[in-house]
């Protein structure tokens, strides 16, 4: 007697959460985060340089009420990139009041870089990002691997960006949203996006 293959029930594979957390700690571009010894090769500004666009930068990061969005625009060669990694290298040390009992204002980076294959594609875009964000607040690690157990694909590179976006990063973030009501603004730093 043989078996038609159509009536050998498939093999559900689970992931563990462990399984998940691993997986997407083997898909971020490392190197796109500003703290990365590859990443140091930023120029930063220099000092007293810059001064009046820094101070705008962070009383506006600051500022909840202000818009959720600063796009630094301009030719090329005149320092953006510089100017975003001294925020991000600022930011990243400063301390916030103790009523928020948050220590950094700073939760992701991602440097693009046209010299870099991994840092030229935003296939891991989000995955580095919410990777950041988890490490900072552990308290919606299972909210990402909830996300990735129930679509894997979505750390796939060639996975649609608003799927990653929707599923990876801002669902996570608007539940973080919610347990951290009273918070400032988490900040997250893009450099050269259209690289």
């Amino acid at each position: 007697m043989s078996v038609h293959p159509s009536f050998i029930s498939p093999t559900l594979t689970y992931l563990t959460v462990e399984d998940t957390w691993m997986r997407l700690s083997q898909v971020i571009v490392k190197d796109a985060q500003y703290d990365s010894p590859k990443c140091h090769l930023h120029p930063k500004c220099l000092e007293r340089t810059q001064i009046d666009l820094l101070k705008s930068i962070h009383k506006f990061l600051d500022d909840p009420k202000k818009s959720q969005l600063i796009w630094l625009h301009g030719m090329a060669g005149i320092g953006k990139s510089a100017i975003a990694f001294t925020v991000a290298e600022t930011m990243k040390s400063l301390k916030v009041t103790e009523k928020t009992h948050v220590e950094k204002q700073l939760r992701g980076t991602f440097f693009f870089s046209c010299d870099k294959t991994e840092r030229h594609t935003t296939g891991y875009f989000f995955a580095t990002l919410v990777y950041q964000l988890a490490t900072n607040f552990p308290s919606i690690q299972s909210d990402v691997n909830r996300a990735i157990c129930s679509n894997p694909t979505l750390l796939d590179a060639d996975m649609p960006l608003s799927d990653q976006m929707e599923a990876l990063f801002l669902q996570p973030l608007w539940k973080l949203q919610l347990r951290l009501h009273k918070c400032l603004p988490l900040t997250f730093v893009i450099d050269a996006l259209d690289e």
